[in-house]
């Protein structure tokens, strides 16, 4: 294995696994890294095959520690900032890849691996999984989108105490203040990240691309643009294919889930 550490891919049905590879130092993300990941995920949203993406860290220490920022060294900020910054970045492409990705998290979750986390679009992580954005305590900011993201999910208030403090929390804290969406034994993770990804690689290409664009908007326009946005895109979903059958399909669910509720009612007056 190269020194910078390796990105592997694997597929099973629809779903491909994403791991980052770079366990002698916890998974911290190295420029080369970085540019494979840009390149797998580029490969993936072409292809057809697969419907859902999870991210994880190889091993069961750290989902990702971080930016290496040894490979800063020397660097002016302008440098930096042609490498890093000017060109589309890793968080960017995640956040917009057309296909649901699911953060599988186990262990440390530091600084710029906390912000990969944040920028996929659901998180799961083990009970003995922990969090932090501790760039203060090196005098530095976020600066993977840390401050945006984590203040869009978890409110201002925690985001302000998460990143001011440089503070380190659990797997339960991250769940109990929103910064996951699922919290489980670190022996049932794989599992229910595999479930989770099954169901919903169930569902057709298309309403997965369109919810997630759909959602990922919320937090970029106001309600009344983002209203008018989801129903373009629900004509989309009518219109695309085959969409008479798909409409009648819709319309007998409907009118199945009535009839049930009317009899259950019923039943429970007599």
């Amino acid at each position: 294995m190269s020194k910078h550490g390796e990105i592997r891919m694997t597929r099973t049905g629809a779903t491909a696994t994403v791991v980052l590879d770079r366990q002698e130092k916890h998974n911290a993300i190295s420029q080369y890294m970085r540019d494979r990941l840009l390149e797998v995920f580029g490969q993936l949203a072409v292809d057809d095959a697969v419907r859902t993406v999870v991210l994880t860290g190889a091993g069961d220490v750290s989902f990702c520690a971080g930016t290496d920022v040894t490979e800063f060294k020397g660097r002016s900020g302008v440098d930096q900032w042609r490498r890093d910054i000017a060109p589309q970045r890793i968080f960017e492409v995640i956040e917009r890849f057309p296909k649901p990705v699911i953060a599988m998290i186990d262990g440390y979750t530091y600084g710029g691996g906390c912000e990969l986390a944040l920028a996929c679009d659901i998180r799961i992580c083990s009970d003995r999984s922990k969090f932090g954005l501790l760039e203060i305590n090196f005098d530095l900011i976020p600066g993977g989108g840390g401050t945006q993201r984590l203040t869009r999910l978890i409110g201002r208030g925690q985001a302000m105490r998460l990143i001011l403090s440089g503070d380190k929390i659990s797997g339960a804290e991250a769940f109990r203040i929103g910064l996951v969406e699922l919290l489980t034994p670190d022996e049932d993770l794989l599992a229910r990240t595999t479930a989770l990804a099954e169901q919903i690689s169930s569902h057709q290409p298309l309403p997965l691309e369109l919810i997630k664009a759909s959602i990922v908007s919320a937090d970029e326009l106001p309600l009344s643009s983002g209203l008018r946005y989801e129903g373009s895109l629900m004509g989309m979903c009518l219109l695309a294919g085959d969409h008479e059958n798909r409409i009648n399909a819709f319309s007998a669910a409907g009118s199945s889930q009535t009839t049930g509720v009317s009899q259950h009612n019923y039943e429970k007056k007599d």
